[in-house]
């Protein structure tokens, strides 16, 4: 077996059990809808209106706390992994302050709701659901600090378990908050919430107990209570901080463009939707083989292996090339199948069958930026690349899809094509632009080691 075999069964081992994470976390948000959505539209609405708001803003404060991950690894692939317990001490502290003050956000977007014109009649489920959802903020932000440490040891399969585990757990409770009986009084789309805080909850007290009696224990996480060292927390802060705004730029730009597409018609947007579906799911393996390769890379960068974290980066982003040109080619010849999983309605399957193909054009551009923010983050090289993710997104894709799919100019009126060209020549660039990033690190050693020291 050459060095890049080894180097992919190293990889794939890592992002497999990362992949089927976050489908089950996926599972979340699709058991919320299905339910919600047999009780009313309002419960379906109010519960859509809080979580395109909820989980946003949940990214961004566990992106910042990301910034365990190639910490860990680096100290790993260093031999000094038991320093690792402290770095997730602190980082807690930054999820505590972080998620307070989320907490006082989500229970106080009435002023902001108003202000948009959201429907009123599903305003209290919104309401209620978000209050419920707050009582979780900072347990999961714990758990996410607690599996990045063990993710950055290099140890992928908790996260798997644990949040597979608390989908079945979830299942259930659902369907008893949400139609009641038993005791409990039906709550509808608030029931949603607080399934998913128990759920939450028994994530981080699995996990506490997962990192006090596996191998992970070595990095001393128990070891002792620390109070907040602001010398490590500014470090975390300024490596994590472009993480998380760079997750949550593309995050919020797919969520604009929706906004944006809803002046089109209930068909556009139903065809929207199901062709961003598809894309959300393919994105799961690149998005898990860029957080894998920033393991692998952040390993070799510890150990002080240039050649083999040019290698891990490299390995990453051609599989991750690979599986998109297969998802491309799926996307192309079966779109019409795939289609019609999602609706009857044949305006709709047309639609988005059509909008499939741009998916499958975008899939490269997509899957090597997600795959290239991983390895870049595994050098701890994170402000270039949410420099390039905010040019990339917000000042090429967004004002190209505004003015090809607004209709500003009548020559250059696609509609909701438009967007969708917007979309592929924002992450095309993004692409080119991170993997040059990638080129540019491996021939720099000495930036390599300012980067690690920092």
């Amino acid at each position: 077996m050459n060095i890049y075999s080894a180097e992919f069964m190293r990889l794939f081992r890592l992002a497999l059990p990362l992949v089927l994470t976050q489908l089950a976390q996926m599972g979340f948000s699709l058991a919320d809808t299905i339910m919600a959505g047999r009780v009313s539209s309002v419960e379906l609405a109010g519960v859509a209106l809080g979580t395109v708001v909820f989980w946003p803003l949940m990214f961004l404060v566990s992106g910042v706390v990301m910034a365990i991950t190639p910490t860990v690894s680096q100290l790993r692939g260093a031999g000094r992994l038991e320093a690792g317990g402290e770095t997730v001490r602190q980082a807690m502290w930054i999820a505590l302050v972080g998620g307070i003050v989320l907490v006082f956000v989500f229970r106080n977007l009435d002023p902001i709701y108003h202000l948009i014109g959201v429907d009123p009649e599903a305003l209290p489920v919104t309401r209620a659901y978000l209050l419920a959802m707050s009582w979780g903020v900072i347990p999961a932000l714990f758990y996410y600090c607690l599996r990045y440490l063990c993710e950055g040891s290099g140890w992928t399969v908790p996260a798997l378990l644990i949040t597979a585990s608390a989908l079945l757990l979830k299942l259930p409770l659902n369907y008893w908050f949400i139609y009641g009986g038993y005791g409990v009084p039906p709550m509808g789309g608030e029931g949603c919430g607080w399934a998913t805080v128990i759920a939450l909850v028994y994530q981080l007290l699995a996990m506490l107990l997962v990192v006090r009696f596996s191998r992970i224990a070595q990095a001393g996480f128990y070891a002792r209570f620390s109070w907040p060292d602001f010398g490590t927390i500014r470090r975390l802060v300024v490596l994590g901080v472009p993480i998380g705004l760079a997750i949550f730029l593309e995050f919020s730009l797919f969520s604009s463009l929706t906004l944006m597409i809803g002046r089109l018609g209930v068909d556009a947007i139903a065809a929207h939707q199901i062709a961003s579906n598809v894309g959300a799911l393919a994105f799961m393996v690149p998005y898990a083989l860029g957080m894998a390769a920033s393991i692998r890379v952040g390993t070799n960068v510890g150990a002080g292996d240039l050649d083999a974290a040019r290698i891990s980066g490299w390995v990453a982003l051609g599989t991750s090339l690979l599986f998109a040109l297969s998802a491309a080619l799926i996307l192309v010849f079966g779109r019409d199948l795939i289609a019609s999983w999602y609706s009857t309605e044949a305006a709709v399957v047309a639609l988005a069958a059509q909008l499939m193909i741009f998916v499958a054009i975008y899939q490269p551009f997509d899957d090597l930026q997600a795959t290239a923010m991983g390895v870049l983050r595994g050098f701890k090289d994170t402000r270039r690349p949410f420099l390039i993710a905010v040019l990339s997104y917000w000042f090429i894709a967004f004002p190209v899809s505004w003015t090809l799919g607004f209709g500003y100019f009548e020559s250059l009126d696609y509609g909701v094509y438009g967007y969708w060209v917007g979309l592929i020549v924002g992450l095309a660039i993004a692409a080119a632009a991170l993997l040059g990033r990638f080129i540019y690190l491996t021939n720099r050693p000495d930036r390599v080691k300012a980067l690690a020291a920092a």
